[in-house]
């Protein structure tokens, strides 16, 4: 896949080492990757990282978004405060192709403590290579957009 797209990635310290794996993988994409760290394995807050990443893709600054930690549930609950975000957390290629073709989503969740490397890049290829299918998914992502008010 050759893109200029931007991809903002963000994680919590559990998930350091598989951001870094994606990030590396994502480059040589051609995806032009906005890695905000951290980069300390001390123990830090998932919260203002998901946060911070919801923002960069909320802002137009970035196209979509990757955040992982522990499970990767707790940052995606942190990113989805944000409005105009849509984030799902998930351990199989299918819920990514179809977070992006039916959902819209724009950011993943990925838990480094439950899913590999391996799993991890191919729940990302799924995500990034599926499309919005608009049609009678637009009106149902409307209906969820609606509710941030």
């Amino acid at each position: 896949m050759t893109t200029n797209k931007r991809i903002t990635l963000s994680s919590d310290h559990a998930a350091i080492d598989l951001r870094q794996v994606i990030a590396d993988h994502l480059s040589t994409q051609g995806w032009e990757v906005v890695d905000i760290g951290p980069t300390s394995p001390e123990s830090t807050h998932y919260p203002k990282h998901g946060e911070a990443a919801a923002r960069l893709v909320a802002s137009g600054d970035c196209d979509l978004g990757i955040i992982l930690c522990g499970t990767g549930q707790g940052i995606m609950m942190a990113a989805n405060k944000v409005k105009g975000i849509r984030c799902g957390v998930c351990t199989d290629a299918f819920s990514a192709r179809m977070i992006r073709q039916h959902n819209n989503a724009n950011m993943l969740s990925l838990g480094a403590r439950v899913v590999g490397e391996g799993l991890a890049l191919d729940i990302v290829d799924a995500f990034l290579n599926a499309d919005f299918e608009g049609g009678r998914h637009a009106t149902r992502v409307g209906m969820i957009d609606a509710i941030e008010g």
